[in-house]
């Protein structure tokens, strides 16, 4: 496995350049940006940084975290199988960063139905065969 995949109803939509991303969005409460970096460690994803601009409404940060250019910072090193993000209409669509690009995920995998359910997880099978590649 050395391709991340962007699913939607079991299909793959595309698979991302590269080894790491940054997910971004806006908390549906307190408005404020989180961010998340990513990377393929294995048959997993590794959260290795986590940032968020303000606490509030499940949003604060743990011990140990440090205030970084406004925003706060820590390193969960947490590995999950898959992430799996809905889309809804009430706040702004995530942002993916992988390879130098950022973009929404509707420019990553198109536009989805509000309440689809997208999944990030590693490729089960090399980046060549899977959907279509998307690069610089």
């Amino acid at each position: 496995m050395n391709a991340i995949c962007l699913i939607i109803a079991g299909v793959v939509r595309a698979t991302l350049p590269g080894s790491e991303f940054t997910l971004a969005w806006q908390h549906s409460v307190q408005k404020t940006s989180w961010e998340e970096s990513y990377e393929l460690a294995g048959d997993r994803l590794m959260l290795v940084e986590a940032r968020v601009e303000s606490s509030g409404a499940g949003m604060e940060p743990p011990p140990g975290a440090r205030l970084r250019d406004g925003r706060w910072v820590w390193q969960p090193h947490s590995t999950h199988s898959e992430l799996r993000l809905t889309r809804s209409t009430f706040t702004p669509d995530y942002r993916l960063c992988s390879a130098g690009r950022c973009a929404n995920l509707a420019d990553w995998v198109g536009v989805a139905a509000e309440g689809d359910i997208l999944i990030v997880r590693p490729c089960d099978e090399p980046a060549s065969t899977s959907g279509k590649q998307i690069g610089r």
